[in-house]
This record gives structure tokens, sequence and C-alpha cells, in this order.
């Protein structure tokens, strides 16, 4: 059914899925794979964790203290977010706005071309 597949992906949700591991972990690993020197593999199954997400806790960390210049900090990051928020919120602000001057525009104008009764 080409409807009902369709129907199906427009209703995925765009809230991000919850944290796996405490942040108390995700600290743990990465001091583990700075101090130790060992490969991110290594630890990753020590700590029973899947190697990409520590890698990508390593790389994060290192934007975080400014080794890396590949990828926002973490505040660079919520402060990208914030503001994507915000730009969504006055583009909507904006559209109620001009619906709202269009409508008032074509009321003005009907009151001006109604035939007056005096």
């Amino acid at each position: 059914m080409p409807g009902l597949r369709s129907w199906r992906r427009r209703t995925t949700s765009t809230v991000a899925a919850p944290r796996k591991c405490p942040d108390e972990l995700r600290e743990r690993a990465v001091r583990e794979v700075r101090t130790t020197g060992r490969p991110i593999a290594h630890v990753a199954k020590d700590l029973g964790i899947h190697k990409e997400a520590l890698r990508g806790w390593v790389r994060q960390a290192e934007a975080d203290r400014g080794e890396r210049d590949d990828r926002l900090t973490t505040t660079e990051h919520e402060e990208l977010k914030q503001l994507r928020k915000e730009n969504a919120e006055l583009k909507r602000a904006n559209e109620i706005l001009k619906a709202a001057s269009v409508f008032f525009a074509q009321e003005i104008e009907r009151s001006r071309t109604r035939p007056s009764r005096w």
C-alpha cells in the first residue's frame, strides 16, 4: 500500500532518543582512553560500550578541550540548537503576521468598495 508507506514516513518523531549511557560512564571511558593510551576498541570492549560510540565521545571531548576544530564544542552545539529553535519560532510568527496583514488589507479594501449608506 503506497499510501500507508508514505504515512509511516511522515510520522517519524524528531525527538532525540534518551541517552543509553550515564555521563559518569562516558567520562570514565574517555578518561581511560586518554590516560592509558590504549586503543579505543579495547577500552570499549572492557566497558561494554560500542567502539564507535566511544570514538565519538573521545572526539567530542577533544573538541571541547580545543584540540579539534573539525567539530563544534558542546557549548557551541547547544547554542546552535537554541538559535535554530528560536529561528523556527520567529519564522512561524512571521508567517502569522503575514497572514494577518493580508486579512486586514482585504478587510480594508472591502470596506472601501462597499457603497456607503449615508
